[in-house]
């Protein structure tokens, strides 16, 4: 049985998340609290296997709550957010703190999205139960420390063999990717795409943080950017993100096909884009997160003699897109993700 504690300050949201969780009949809700003091009391008491947390709370609010919970108690917390642009940059700082994933608040009973909600409610308690998470060191590098570290990674002399770098990541993505891009050197010698399954809302924010962390360029992606060395591009959520190869450069398309992708963006479309567009000059890394989505690009990619690495089940929140890719033995390496920025630099050379 998995036991959760839910944390909001509406009566209404507490009492539907409540009750979607109860219809799996593995999940109990062993108590609910109306703020975050509140609700550290009755985390303290029940001792859950997972935690959700709204954002906007009276006396204590979700970050400072949460910053608590990582610190004395840590465990895996789904945080509450609005899909809105000051919801994504709250949400994404919750998982900068060592929040898992989270959960759309709109979850009114005329929503169309209410059994689509219910069910990757039910499937990310169930997955994150039994991972083990780690205290949050009270005192966190600063961007400038993060920036200072990537000195010490340095690029091969010579010419990169691959010049493309494409990065599949889900849940635990934004900690994972933010590690990653914040440790690679100004002179990073090829360009980088990415597909995180955000919402629309969240990727702009995103993509933001990431440029103010990371020495190299980054930005949501539009149709029309051209992928140069040092720069980074994030798929837009709601939409898919393909390479248009053309003959000398290498231009960006944000397209809503296909439209039967269960995930836009999809690390599937992203990698398989890839894969057409450059073949072996290409490096797909498969990060965290739930499902399989990246493994049918990745099997595309390295038949055209590109390589490919998966994070390790260790470092990984939740191991199943990189799990994937090693089952099908298709990953050349598998890397911490400590050690993944200066993974990503040598396998350019390879």
């Amino acid at each position: 049985m998995i036991n959760v504690v839910v944390v909001d300050d509406s009566a209404f949201m507490r009492k539907a998340i409540s009750t979607m969780l109860e219809k799996d009949p593995g999940i109990k809700v062993v108590a609910t609290a109306r703020d975050g003091e509140e609700g550290l009391r009755v985390i303290r008491k029940h001792n859950p296997d997972v935690v959700t947390l709204d954002i906007e709370m009276p006396k204590m609010d979700g970050l400072t709550a949460l910053r608590h919970i990582m610190m004395e108690m840590p465990r895996p917390v789904l945080m509450v957010s609005s899909l809105t642009t000051e919801g994504a940059e709250s949400t994404l700082k919750a998982m900068d703190l060592g929040a898992v994933d989270f959960i759309p608040k709109q979850l009114s009973k005329v929503s169309l999205d209410i059994v689509k909600i219910e069910r990757d409610l039910i499937s990310k308690v169930k997955t994150i139960a039994n991972r083990k998470m780690r205290p949050v060191p009270r005192v966190r590098p600063s961007a400038s420390a993060a920036r200072r570290q990537a000195v010490s990674l340095r690029t091969p002399r010579g010419r990169a063999k691959r010049d493309i770098v494409v990065i599949g990541v889900s849940t635990g993505g934004p900690p994972a990717v933010q590690k990653i891009l914040s440790s690679l050197p100004k002179d990073f010698p090829a360009g980088i795409v990415i597909a995180q399954h955000m919402p629309k809302a969240f990727t702009g924010p995103f993509a933001n943080r990431l440029n103010g962390v990371s020495q190299l360029n980054v930005k949501e992606a539009e149709t029309g950017d051209r992928l140069l060395p040092g720069h980074v591009f994030i798929a837009p959520g709601g939409s898919h993100l393909i390479l248009d190869q053309k003959v000398s450069r290498i231009d960006l398309i944000v397209t809503p096909n296909p439209k039967e992708a269960l995930y836009k963006p999809s690390a599937n479309v992203l990698v398989s884009s890839v894969a057409d567009a450059v073949g072996r000059r290409a490096l797909g890394v498969i990060l965290t997160g739930m499902g399989n989505d990246g493994r049918d690009g990745i099997r595309e990619l390295k038949s055209k003699g590109g390589r490919a690495i998966a994070q390790s089940d260790s470092s990984c929140v939740v191991y199943g897109m990189p799990k994937a890719i090693v089952d099908d033995g298709l990953a050349d390496e598998i890397v911490d993700i400590d050690d993944m920025a200066n993974a990503i630099i040598n396998n350019l050379y390879l």
